[in-house]
């Protein structure tokens, strides 16, 4: 008895000797933690550098930790700023803020006020790293700076940034292709499905890893991580994980993703800022949903004009009608379709070099410009990186390439160009894309990518820049039955992922049948995406023919739907259920709302932000699901506004001052 009695008390001695170190040690972390709070003192990030000296932090929202122990650090391939760190200093707490007006998006004037700290930091070699965050009432935000100054070119091989979820996180996230896989070798172009309220534990693994922007559920608190502000010093980068964890980690794109004879990996000359990564975070979807942060931390214009950019619609042929369209006659009928409806421009697609040429798009230039309509010509990115052979290709790829045909396109009276089929996420096509923006503007053309990666927050730096695809969008709809099924869960997924920060070209709105595909989206739903997808130019996929079948006040609808938003509320909604918005343009409010499952919904709309009673026109799906209804209706700010949503079905409000 006595042996079992000196058995227990030695077991109890061993657990009181773990609990005080870990005490201790928490203790000692605590002593260490800097904590920096959102201007709302919600939102605390907590920094601090473990006993192996490596550098870590965590988020809280009221006190209640929604993103654990993460890690930061890169390692160079001349330094390693990853481990045994010292923190030589940190600043003060600085009040950073911006006020700045957008050509496009959710909102025209954004404001941006956040908490600035610098952690200056240097690593067993005495070279130095700072890490910079900013805290704002709706996220975290950090990147990295080196200040030492040098003429050699720097290399990082890895960023050791992460994200560790807590357990039980959910995650709406896209996997990323494999680089050179597709049709062609087109891929990556941010064209997948999203695995959909999967425990990120349980997200299975993926080679080439996952996309941004990816939405993140823990309790009732909501995360969006993101990157903005990639400048030609640095890749487009990704999130990487393990088949088993909750950590994502910051990944590089793969050895392929590149511009003919260009790096992949980040590189340059020192001082250098690499990408804001962006944590937008709230205890509800509307936080999240309204965020700017995307455009609040890019870099402001680097364009001294932007008188020539113009945001609009457009009618385009080849999205229902395919390569068979691209020919004189079909695209002047297009162009009197854009000029009837009031829409600003016309996108001529594919093999228009060929199946045109240039003098015939000379005249339909003048043609269209009788109209009052501009032209959109598109363009193969060309290059090494994918087998398409459509054309014009191999006409972008140098500076004087481009200027000799930009300048070309500038006599003949085209307004725009969209650029498909790029190759990825390296530096070096980073750095493509910028050059292909700035030789646009100087020659007075906006520009839109397809087969693309995301613009993240580019549209603020390069305005004549009007959207990027980079999203599975009614294309695919066209190709396949199994997209067709899947687009109303899917549209209803993209408002809190995909499109929250930037444009994005879907090219929504269809009511006629596709051949060989069963629609399964109503009509009051492909109406509704005018106003739920927000995009620089909206390419609208209907047909004259079509839209010649459709009541007149939809037609009307469209006719007046805005090419951009003063501002956004969220009303309703949930990840692939579904989704209200209302946007503002002017004095007028547009309140929109697609139903995500074959289930009809009956929904109560909050409308506080109405300052008094007002008379809206509601758009909804008649008996039949290619049927429309109309009326007006009382709304105000103090009575719910209820709306019965049909199954894949959808509405629209307009709300006139």
């Amino acid at each position: 008895m006595e042996q079992i009695n000196k058995q227990r008390l030695s077991v109890v001695c061993k657990i009181l000797v773990l609990m005080l170190f870990m005490f201790c040690v928490q203790a000692c972390r605590a002593e260490k933690e800097c904590v920096m709070n959102s201007p709302d003192g919600k939102i605390s990030m907590h920094f601090w550098l473990c006993s192996d000296k490596n550098a870590h932090y965590r988020v809280e929202f009221s006190g209640t930790a929604i993103l654990g122990e993460s890690k930061l650090g890169i390692i160079r391939e001349d330094a390693d700023f990853s481990k045994d760190l010292t923190l030589d200093s940190v600043s003060d707490v600085e009040a950073v803020k911006a006020d700045y007006e957008m050509l496009q998006g959710k909102k025209r004037h954004c404001f941006y006020a956040a908490n600035k700290r610098t952690f200056h930091l240097k690593n067993a070699a005495g070279k130095k790293m700072d890490i910079i965050f900013q805290v704002s009432d709706d996220g975290v935000a950090f990147r990295y700076y080196f200040p030492e100054k040098s003429q050699d070119i720097k290399i990082i091989k890895e960023e050791t940034s992460s994200f560790n979820f807590i357990q039980g996180t959910k995650a709406w996230i896209q996997p990323i292709a494999e680089a050179k896989s597709g049709w062609c070798q087109t891929q990556p172009s941010y064209e997948e499905h999203y695995k959909q309220g999967i425990e990120t534990d349980k997200l299975p693994f993926n080679n080439a890893g996952w996309v941004f922007p990816a939405l993140f559920n823990y309790n009732k608190y909501w995360m969006l991580i993101s990157e903005t502000a990639p400048d030609r010093n640095y890749c487009g980068c990704r999130l990487k994980k393990d088949a088993h964890g909750n950590e994502f980690l910051i990944g590089f794109p793969q050895p392929a993703e590149v511009f003919p004879g260009g790096p992949v990996n980040p590189e340059s000359k020192l001082p250098w800022y690499t990408p804001w990564r962006i944590i937008a975070v709230g205890d509800s979807l509307k936080v999240v949903a309204e965020s700017t942060l995307g455009t609040d931390l890019a870099e402001a214009s680097k364009l001294k004009d932007v008188s020539f950019v113009k945001l609009g619609r457009a009618s385009w042929s080849w999205i229902t009608l395919k390569d068979n369209s691209v020919v004189y006659d079909v695209q002047k009928r297009f162009i009197d379709f854009a000029a009837d409806m009031g829409w600003e421009y016309c996108l001529i697609d594919a093999n228009w070099d060929t199946q045109i040429g240039y003098d015939k798009i000379k005249a339909l230039t003048e043609y269209a410009k009788s109209k009052k309509v501009g032209l959109i010509l598109w363009y193969n990115s060309a290059g090494n990186w994918n087998t398409v052979t459509y054309t014009p290709k191999d006409k972008l790829l140098t500076h004087k390439e481009r200027v000799k045909e930009f300048s070309r396109l500038k006599e003949m009276g085209i307004k725009g160009i969209k650029v498909d089929f790029f190759g990825g996420d390296g530096q070096s096509v980073m750095a493509y894309y910028q050059d292909i923006f700035e030789d646009a503007a100087a020659f007075g053309l906006a520009v839109n990518c397809h087969g693309a990666t995301l613009p993240r927050g580019w549209q603020r730096t390069y305005p004549n820049l009007l959207t990027f695809e980079a999203v599975k969008g009614f294309e695919y709809v066209t190709f396949d039955q199994a997209n067709a099924d899947r687009e109303p869960n899917h549209c209803c997924i993209l408002p809190f992922t995909r499109n929250v920060f930037d444009p994005m070209d879907f090219t929504p709105v269809c009511f006629t049948e596709v051949p060989n595909i069963k629609r399964i989206t109503t009509n009051g739903f492909e109406l509704a995406l005018s106003v739920i997808f927000t995009s620089g130019i909206q390419h609208f996929a209907q047909t004259p023919e079509g839209m010649g079948e459709v009541p007149d006040y939809v037609k009307d609808f469209l006719k007046e739907i805005p090419s951009y938003w003063d501002d956004i509320r969220f009303i309703d909604g949930y990840p692939g259920k579904f989704v209200v918005l209302a946007r503002k343009f002017k004095n007028n409010w547009y309140v929109a709302g697609i139903n995500g499952e074959d289930i009809e919904k009956n929904i109560n709309l909050n409308l506080s932000f109405l300052k008094n009673n007002k008379t809206g026109v509601l758009i909804t799906d008649g008996e039949d699901n290619r049927l429309f209804s109309m009326q007006n209706i009382k709304v105000g700010p103090t009575k719910p506004l209820g709306i019965k949503l049909k199954g894949n079905g959808g509405f629209v409000i307009k709300i006139e001052d």
